[in-house]
């Protein structure tokens, strides 16, 4: 803006107030005005129209006292009707929209503790545009938008709350873990007790199946092989079975050495060992 010949060129989004022998006489929209310096006539400074944001940084204390910084965010602009009345009635803008932000959150925030006070940040807000309406309006600004951009606690606090969290998730990890370990050990012991079952089943089935087998021989040998008796059959399918261990026995490498009786003459005392003990053995089961 420039002043030459007693013509001025306002700015677009731009008034001017014009005063004649330092009396207010009018205000001047963006264009270019005569202003006849000669007869009393001045510029006494230009009023933009933007809107303009200031960041105000409020310490205060909520209601468990835990001090916090709230950073408060004011968009505001000057009226260009009422240009007048926000160019002669406030001196600094600035400072007064400050300490109607500082009265306003330091009211607010000392009600709420720190968990609401995060939770009602747009209450705060509201409440702080709601009095700076009032307020500025009289002045000849608007207040478009007031935002609470952050609310920072003491980096103890925050240090100690982020702990708290972490203490927090790590017990729920842990009762996770422990409640995975122990559907790992039932399903392991479930699992378990159906091999038993099985192999129980197995042995029982195999048990059975050398009885029949048994049954079977004997009866089949005594009717080959007439004069023969089930005794000298049994005692003839127990020494085979002799043989055929200490073959077993002999074709393993990695197999440990057993000593037992293995001469001609020691095959009937082998037999009658085995047959005594199974006698002792089911008349002690009767």
């Amino acid at each position: 803006m420039g002043q030459t010949l007693g013509c001025i060129q306002v700015d677009q989004s731009t008034v001017a107030v014009k005063e004649h022998f330092g009396k207010f006489d009018e205000v001047l929209e963006p264009g270019c005005h005569c202003l006849p310096w000669c007869v009393g006539y001045q510029l006494a400074g230009s009023l933009s129209l933007r809107v303009q944001q200031l960041d105000v940084r409020c310490e205060t204390k909520t209601k468990d006292n835990v001090f916090v910084t709230v950073v408060a965010s004011i968009q505001y602009r000057a009226l260009a009707g009422k240009a007048s009345d926000a160019f002669y009635k406030l001196s600094n803008t600035k400072a007064q929209i400050q300490a109607y932000v500082f009265d306003v959150i330091r009211a607010s925030v000392p009600r709420l503790d720190l968990d609401s006070t995060f939770e009602q940040k747009n209450d705060i807000a509201k409440a702080v545009e709601d009095e700076l309406e009032k307020a500025m309006s009289a002045y000849g600004f608007e207040i478009v938008q007031t935002l609470i951009v952050d609310i920072e606690p003491d980096a103890q606090v925050k240090r100690a709350m982020n702990e708290i969290n972490a203490a927090a998730r790590l017990r729920v990890a842990a009762n996770e873990k422990a409640e995975a370990e122990k559907i790992l050990q039932i399903k392991r012991a479930e699992g378990e007790a159906e091999s038993k079952y099985l192999s129980g089943l197995g042995i029982a089935r195999q048990r059975q199946a050398i009885v029949d087998g048994l049954r079977d021989s004997v009866l089949a040998f005594s009717e080959s092989v007439p004069g023969t008796t089930a005794k000298d059959v049994m005692d003839m399918v127990l020494v085979t079975q002799y043989f055929d261990t200490m073959k077993e026995i002999g074709s393993s490498s990695k197999s440990s050495a057993v000593f037992i009786p293995h001469g001609p003459g020691a095959v009937k005392d082998i037999a009658s060992q085995i047959r005594e003990g199974l006698l002792q053995a089911d008349s002690v089961v009767h």
